[in-house]
């Protein structure tokens, strides 16, 4: 009897964790979905990590897994734009410096892909002007950007010389991105909960003398979910 109660509540236990995880746990091809979490003083987001670049998830994953983002802010945002955090120099910095001068000692090669994209709520990697676009290890930026009527984005897409996909045209139309940013950075997630906390943020008022540093520390974390 004892040994029967251990089993049904082992698979209980199994099938309560299956239900309680919230987000598809596969993609189409049948590989596993990776999700992080970024806690911050103005809520929490949760960042699904693209399979379609993989160097940089299991970096992103990497990193989360040593904490190395503990502590440490989004120290550079722009209203309309985006903010930017991942820089070590930020991690317990005092008020009144610039900030964002740290990185670590490798790069991430670029997996820049048309279909993936810099709407609201993308997750980026950022880097200097290497001609290879190789991306910071550490730093990382998520898109706020704007929305732009039909008509405004295809004379810009004209004018970049860009083709723009109907996908792009939706997300751009309604909730907005930086369509001006494409095919130079690698986009390697996207916030699936939590875009409330991308407008808090980008909104909140800044020091542009401080190279746009928040006037409140914007702190941060990272977690790994799945």
């Amino acid at each position: 009897m004892k040994k029967s109660i251990l089993i049904v509540s082992a698979f209980a236990l199994i099938l309560f964790g299956c239900k309680s995880f919230k987000y598809p746990t596969k993609d189409v091809n049948g590989q596993a979905l990776h999700y992080i979490q970024i806690s911050t003083n103005y809520g929490n987001m949760v960042v699904k990590l693209y399979n379609e670049t993989p160097k940089h998830r299991d970096n992103m994953m990497a990193l989360a897994k040593i904490h190395y983002y503990d502590n440490t802010l989004f120290f550079r945002v722009i209203k309309d734009f985006m903010m930017q955090g991942g820089s070590c120099d930020t991690r317990n910095a005092l008020p009144g410096i610039s900030l964002g001068n740290c990185d670590s000692s490798y790069t991430v090669p670029a997996e820049i892909l048309p279909s993936i994209y810099h709407k609201k709520g993308a997750l980026c990697a950022a880097r200097d002007n290497n001609p290879a676009k190789a991306s910071s290890s550490t730093q990382f930026y998520i898109a706020q950007g704007k929305v732009y009527n039909e008509n405004e984005l295809r004379a810009f897409a004209v004018s970049r010389n860009l083709k723009l996909t109907e996908a792009q045209i939706k997300d751009y139309t309604t909730i907005g991105g930086i369509p001006q940013l494409d095919g130079q950075y690698t986009v390697y997630g996207e916030v699936i909960e939590g875009l409330n906390v991308v407008d808090s943020i980008c909104n909140s008022p800044t020091l542009q003398y401080l190279n746009d540093r928040p006037l409140h520390d914007a702190k941060l974390s990272i977690k790994v979910l799945r």
